[in-house]
């Protein structure tokens, strides 16, 4: 005995070779629907207006070619229940007509539409937790308490807030505290431990190498992938009081109009004053704190990389011209002098930048500007101020193009950047000014 197949068609119309339905085989789910009224009708009645030319031109082409064709249809059936349903013509022989078989596409249009009602959703969960996520950092960082996620199997910081930046120069990628003595290393670990198999762990104090006392209480924090810890510090009394100054360091290094940067061994930005960020076209300084200088200093061959391994190598930079790129797209030329806080092992970096950018650096060498040298002693009548202006210009340009070439040693590429120029345009002038072989 042969076993009927799983997949049975839902609809099978057997029809003649002018389209005319002789037999409808319902299957047992459409055996309600009253299909054995289409005996007899054209299959073209039984469809909608908009699809009869095409199931028009299927028949032909089935009958002409003996081809089986397939397309979707919205079928409306007798009882008034509408279906979609996928029908394919099998031609019978040119005189003899042709099957038309129909499958119920219906529970995958269900399925469709559940996958798009899921991703409708899943995209609604992402924004609420991008919503969340938002909120989540406003909070840590107006808190007043240094709070940091550490990974548990490196106890490298993944995420610190402001306070944690500022107060104990944690930034996301460096190690926690890796300076501490081995008695409040021990309390640290046992505290870890503690938080591992209970969830949290007791408040424990700190003594940092700095001589200030810090409270910290420890939790763990698990996903699918990593285990974290997440720390929560706060100071014990007063750090201990420097020597009495005449003067606030930190207010002449704001006011520096020069960038001033202190960043640690990866670039992390642990400080930044307004200059700085006026160059980055940043409005905050909380925006770049743990932000790697890489991000402004992107240039091969002048990027932090090329600064800290000559900071190894030396001890310090000294002028070292690079090219700082702006949030918003503005690029500036900076000399970079820096210096670290112990050879050959640096922690921290301190960058001084001074923007030397084409214009001011010309205006600078340029100096005053006397109209009867530029205008080479031209002998022009007191109404031709129109000439004058023009011989004025063409003098002007051609010293600074002078100048732009002497800087870049010939160079017409990088001088023609200098000048914010194309490459172009430069070859033109040199021509004008008949320099193109100098």
């Amino acid at each position: 005995m042969i076993d009927a197949p799983a997949d049975k068609p839902d609809i099978t119309l057997t029809l003649d070779r002018d389209g005319v339905i002789r037999n409808v085989a319902p299957s047992d789910a459409l055996e309600n629907d009253a299909l054995e009224r289409w005996q007899g009708r054209s299959w073209e009645d039984t469809l909608p207006p908009e699809l009869v030319d095409r199931v028009a031109q299927a028949m032909k082409a089935s009958r002409t070619s003996g081809e089986s064709l397939s397309f979707r249809v919205q079928q409306m059936l007798p009882s008034g229940r509408e279906l979609p349903v996928e029908y394919t013509t099998v031609s019978l022989g040119k005189n003899a007509g042709f099957v038309a078989i129909g499958r119920n596409l219906q529970n995958i249009s269900d399925l469709q539409a559940r996958l798009v009602d899921a991703q409708k959703a899943r995209e609604q969960d992402y924004w609420k937790l991008r919503d969340i996520e938002r909120r989540y950092r406003a909070v840590l960082d107006a808190s007043d308490e240094a709070v940091a996620l550490v990974r548990a199997w490196t106890l490298r910081v993944v995420e610190a807030n402001v306070a944690a930046s500022r107060s104990l120069g944690l930034v996301p990628g460096s190690e926690f505290f890796p300076d501490l003595s081995v008695r409040d290393r021990k309390a640290l670990d046992g505290a870890l431990e503690l938080a591992r198999a209970q969830g949290r762990a007791p408040n424990i104090v700190l003594h940092l190498p700095n001589g200030s006392q810090w409270s910290l209480r420890a939790s763990l924090v698990t996903s699918d992938a990593d285990a974290f810890y997440l720390l929560q510090m706060s100071g014990l009394g007063a750090a201990p009081e420097a020597p009495t100054e005449s003067f606030n360091l930190d207010q002449i290094l704001q006011r520096l109009p020069d960038a001033f940067v202190i960043a640690d061994r990866e670039g992390a930005i642990l400080k930044a004053n307004p200059t700085f960020l006026d160059l980055a076209q940043v409005g905050l300084e909380g925006a770049v704190i743990g932000q790697n200088l890489r991000r402004w200093l992107s240039q091969p061959g002048e990027d932090f990389t090329v600064i800290l391994s000559l900071i190894q190598r030396h001890g310090h930079v000294r002028m070292l011209r690079c090219r700082l790129e702006g949030e918003l797209g503005s690029v500036t030329e900076v000399e970079v002098s820096a210096v670290c806080d112990r050879a050959p092992h640096a922690r921290h970096i301190g960058l001084l930048m001074r923007d030397v950018s084409p214009r001011d650096s010309l205006g600078e060498r340029a100096g005053p500007v006397d109209l009867g040298d530029l205008a080479g002693g031209l002998s022009l009548p007191k109404d031709s101020l129109e000439a004058l202006v023009k011989a004025t210009v063409e003098s002007i340009e051609r010293r600074y193009i002078e100048e732009a070439l002497d800087r870049c040693r010939g160079n017409r590429t990088l001088a023609a950047r200098y000048l914010g120029l194309s490459r172009q345009t430069l070859h033109v002038k040199l021509n004008r000014y008949r320099l193109d072989k100098a």
